[in-house]
């Protein structure tokens, strides 16, 4: 049986891919910052796991406590949605440390024994605005453009070892806590000069259209990791299938 590691499983996207390996025989070892024992089944193939990405002996712990693993899923992460000019460098700061560097940090921990077995998937979910620009989340979608970079960099470094590195691409993902997650971070910052444009992009989560269910990116990890002819981008959702397709 085989075993993947997925960070940020207490709701949204983790949670949905640590069930969707689960209900196909895979152990799955689902961390968060706050372990909750009740948010998957009860099952002798769950592991929950505390870490938290920006602590460097939490990822040590984790990934100790982890054992052998075949697959890793780097998706914890926060967004925070203000105009570039008023959001605090301390918050920018923020959603580095946890989208890029824990996103590196927990990779890192995890590729020595990939290596040393010549075998091993790491797959990075981030997002469909590094495709399409939006305003409102300069800081975040930096902070994802990066991790693109440095995982289709990383894929090239480990082909020689057997290992390979693919990104998740979600879109607009209204019945997650993404558009909460970061709020009250925000609260408090002067939007005035933007209120149109904060208002407009507030909005936009609920507007009909295309979007991306959780299941969306369950099924796309599952294919970075089972299918070795995947490509290293996957857009998942319907909204970022045709953002890929007209990049």
């Amino acid at each position: 049986m085989k075993t993947i590691l997925i960070t940020g499983c207490s709701s949204g996207f983790g949670l949905e891919t640590a069930e969707y390996f689960l209900d196909r025989d895979w152990t799955v070892v689902a961390t968060m910052r706050t372990p909750r024992e009740d948010v998957l089944p009860a099952s002798k193939n769950v592991r929950v796991l505390a870490l938290d990405v920006t602590d460097p002996d939490s990822i040590r712990q984790a990934v100790e406590a982890a054992g052998p693993l075949d697959a890793l899923v780097n998706n914890a992460g926060f967004g925070a949605a203000a105009p570039f000019e008023v959001t605090p460098m301390s918050t920018i700061r923020e959603v580095f440390e946890t989208n890029s560097f824990g996103t590196m940090a927990v990779t890192q921990a995890v590729l020595p024994q990939f290596r040393g077995r010549k075998a091993g998937v790491v797959v990075n979910v981030t997002s469909s605005v590094t495709l399409r620009a939006i305003p409102l989340i300069a800081a975040y979608t930096a902070s994802k453009a990066a991790v693109n970079a440095f995982t289709e960099s990383m894929a090239l470094e480990l082909q020689p070892f057997g290992v390979r590195a693919h990104l998740v691409l979600p879109g607009r993902a209204p019945e997650t806590r993404f558009a909460g997650n970061g709020s009250s971070r925000m609260q408090g910052l002067d939007h005035e000069a933007y209120a149109d444009l904060v208002k407009g992009f507030m909005a936009g989560f609920s507007e009909p259209g295309p979007i991306t269910h959780p299941r969306d990116v369950a099924k796309a990890v599952w294919r970075a990791v089972t299918d070795p002819s995947s490509p290293v981008r996957i857009p998942a959702g319907a909204d970022a299938v045709a953002w890929a397709g007209a990049s």
